[in-house]
């Protein structure tokens, strides 16, 4: 039975074993043969002294701090959530460092769209330090979780000679990591200041490539002029916007020229989105609201029946501020016969009329000419807070209508969203609102460090500690103002939360002053303090799979077993485990018929040495391969 480490993904061994696959030549030994890589390479390689690059004191560090393995994971916290059983969305409270590499199996080229708006370098300190050692600890003394000489700030002030070279050395290994997590298509974008929007750039230009440089968009940040800086008002920041590997899902509706090809009575437009669902999560079953009959110029109405034939639903539901206006204005929809697939009939007819948005507005465009002036400004996200919480919980907040221009860019409407500096989560506050306006899917991930309020600040005044509280109270407002003002959405508005702390597994430490007492602790491998789903939820991040998989609990032979993916993944943690619960365990394989069943136990968990042995071979005569324990 092969047993689990506490480690997440190993990024070096991965990028070894994609170089072995490519260059199978270069390696002798299961080493790299650097000469033969270079023979390979041929005339790409540069052997010059000088040569243009982008590099600082720290650089090769952050580079390898970015490529450690983490010894941590992430506690689910299902007090603090909202609809734990059904959403899709994830709140992580932790330093976003750690928890990237957390992630780096279970979301692994699964986020589309990143956003993110880190602490802007302005000379005075800032929380993250990064420990090459112990990050965990690092963390834990930063906010205030284990006692420490203080909390640890990083002093930055800018006399200092390293004031660019400490900010680069946070910033680098997080937007390494985040690169993992990106599809081929995703794109990410990067709110910053004069400051070091040059540095930011580079730094982009080294992780992605000068090539994927999709823009550096100016937004008007201040449209007042902003405080005076060195003679001359900056009312202005950047959005630097980069793609992974390609932009061609950068929504091609939002990048057409505008042109308007087709002509009512009422003028020319264009045809924009149909108002049929399409993708994931498109069948009525998954917006039983939003199927509902249309009227049609026609003098008949219509229902939204899927190519297939299939019961599908509307993008929006008919209680939509713009359902409400497209029925009542004859200039909204565009129409258009289509056929059923061939062979499928809907109540005897082969064919039926298919709703279409007209698009009137010449300008619609890729969303800028000469700068962002139009998606809202530092005052209307200051304004969206105090219409949430009555007063200003925190400071510099981003606008929605930013982000939310920002996620439409992209195609995908069931896209994956992640915003690892989340502040005031007006990122979560964005993706719902966007799917609610047009019918969307999208989720989101956001990682908050719990860092703690300044006692002078309002937040702390009204009761929040960090603003990781501040992050997540956010979310809970603002998803129930959208289900006050539209009672028949039924979109996802809730979110897990998950805490990141040390690994669950008992690390064996040499001591040879150990008492007996110490060694009968061992016998356990689990920290005492430690929760079954604590655990579990080690597991899946081990095995690389979503945290927000459906997961149900069964009884057998007296004894909890989770149930991961219907039959996916069968974990028992529990003590005293008989044959019984092992021959039950390999019932549920004939019963469930996944795939592939894996199956995890606790090490310490059997009833003895027999069962142990035994249960192997019971898993292995039942097709199930794939048994650990920890």
């Amino acid at each position: 039975m092969e047993k689990m480490d506490g480690k997440t993904m190993d990024i070096v061994a991965e990028n070894v074993g994609k170089l072995k696959e490519l260059f199978p030549e270069a390696f002798t030994e299961g080493k790299v043969d650097f000469e033969a890589l270079k023979e390979v390479l041929g005339t790409f390689v540069d052997d010059r002294d000088e040569r243009y690059s982008f590099t600082w004191n720290g650089k090769s560090k952050a580079r390898m701090i970015a490529q450690t393995p983490s010894t941590g994971t992430l506690r689910p916290c299902k007090e603090e959530s909202v609809d734990w059983d059904t959403t899709q969305n994830v709140f992580i409270e932790g330093d976003n460092l750690e928890v990237l590499k957390l992630l780096q199996k279970s979301y692994h080229k699964k986020v589309k769209m990143i956003y993110i708006d880190p602490p802007y370098n302005t000379g005075k300190d800032f929380v993250y330090k990064d420990n090459f050692k112990d990050n965990i600890k690092n963390y834990k003394e930063i906010t205030g979780q284990v006692d420490g000489e203080g909390r640890n700030l990083s002093n930055n002030p800018e006399t200092s000679g390293r004031y660019h070279t400490d900010w680069l050395n946070m910033m680098y290994p997080r937007l390494k990591l985040a690169r993992n997590l990106m599809q081929d298509d995703g794109l990410i974008a990067v709110s910053i200041d004069d400051s070091e929007v040059f540095q930011m750039g580079k730094v982009l230009d080294d992780i992605f490539g000068e090539e994927s440089r999709l823009a550096c968009a100016p937004w008007l940040s201040e449209p007042s002029g902003g405080k005076e800086k060195t003679g001359l008002r900056t009312g202005h920041e950047y959005l630097l916007i980069y793609f992974k590997n390609t932009a061609e899902n950068v929504s091609q509706e939002e990048r057409s020229t505008g042109e308007l090809n087709l002509k009512d009575k009422f003028g020319v437009y264009r045809k924009g989105r149909e108002l049929m669902k399409w993708g994931g999560t498109s069948l009525r079953e998954d917006r039983p609201n939003q199927f509902y009959p249309l009227p049609t110029p026609h003098g008949f109405d219509v229902l939204p029946y899927r190519n297939d034939g299939k019961e599908g639903h509307w993008r929006w539901g008919k209680n939509n501020d713009f359902i409400i206006k497209a029925l009542e204005d004859p200039k909204m929809f565009h129409w258009e016969l289509r056929s059923f697939d061939e062979g499928i009939t809907v109540e005897g007819k082969t064919e039926r009329w298919v709703p279409y948005e007209k698009i009137r507005d010449t300008k619609k465009s890729v969303g800028w000419s000469t700068w962002l002036d139009k998606y809202g400004a530092n005052a209307d996200g200051t304004r969206e807070l105090k219409e949430l919480f009555g007063l200003k919980p925190f400071d510099t907040p981003k606008p929605t209508q930013l982000i939310k221009w920002f996620l439409s860019l992209h195609s995908d409407e069931n896209l994956l969203a992640l915003d690892f500096f989340a502040g005031s989560s007006a990122t979560a506050h964005a993706v719902i609102q966007l799917n609610k306006d047009d019918g969307g899917n999208r989720k989101f991930i956001m990682i908050q460090l719990p860092e703690v309020c300044d006692e002078k600040s309002e937040g702390f005044k009204a009761g929040y500690k960090t603003i990781a509280e501040i992050s997540k109270e956010r979310i809970r407002r603002a998803a129930a103002k959208i289900k006050e003002e539209n009672p028949e959405y039924d979109g996802d508005l809730g979110f897990k939360v998950f805490k990141l702390d040390s690994t669950n597994i008992k690390p064996w430490e040499v001591d040879f002053d150990m008492t007996e007492r110490t060694l009968e602790d061992f016998i356990s491998n689990i920290k005492p303090d430690r929760r079954e789903e604590d655990v579990l939820y080690e597991i899946l991040l081990k095995y690389g799979l979503d945290l927000t998989l459906p997961i149900s609990e069964r009884t057998i032979a007296g004894k909890k077993v989770f149930d991961i993916g219907m039959g996916a993944l069968i974990i028992c943690l529990a003590d005293a485990i008989s044959l019984e619960v092992v021959e039950g365990i390999a019932k549920l394989k004939d019963e469930l018929n996944p795939e592939i069943m894996r199956v995890v136990f606790k090490d310490s968990g059997f009833k003895d040495d027999v069962v142990k042995t035994n249960a192997v071979q019971i898993l292995k005569q039942a097709g199930i391969v794939d048994v650990r324990s920890l």
